[in-house]
């Protein structure tokens, strides 16, 4: 039963969305998704089916244009909940999809955390 990286990273994201519609209690969820080259990631209201916020690293404004490290990700978590403050958003909940939580994921959660997100 040899799985290979793709089939890991979809029963792994599998495995954390479950777990947070499980535990989700009406509240927003911050997904991420990352690239090779860039970082993204949304606030979403799943019971509307609506996009609140979002932030990404090809936002000329954030200046980590084509950049994909540790550093940018940091400028993105601050963003989001900069931007989530303004929507009014305080509590949400991380959805890391299938990606492992270190490095850009990691960075980007501490970042939002001390932009003033609960998750």
């Amino acid at each position: 039963m040899a799985l290979n990286k793709r089939e890991l990273f979809l029963k792994r994201r599998l495995r954390v969305r479950n777990k947070i519609k499980s535990t989700a209690a009406g509240r927003l969820r911050l997904s991420v998704h990352r690239s090779s080259k860039n970082i993204s990631v949304q606030l979403i209201d799943d019971a509307k089916g609506v996009t609140v916020a979002s932030a990404s690293s090809l936002e000329k404004d954030l200046g980590v244009v084509g950049k994909n490290n540790v550093e940018a990700a940091a400028k993105v978590g601050s963003a989001i909940a900069e931007r989530a403050k303004k929507v009014g958003v305080e509590e949400c909940y991380f959805d890391r999809g299938g990606f492992l939580f270190h490095g850009k994921i990691k960075a980007l959660a501490d970042a939002a955390r001390e932009g003033g997100l609960k998750f």
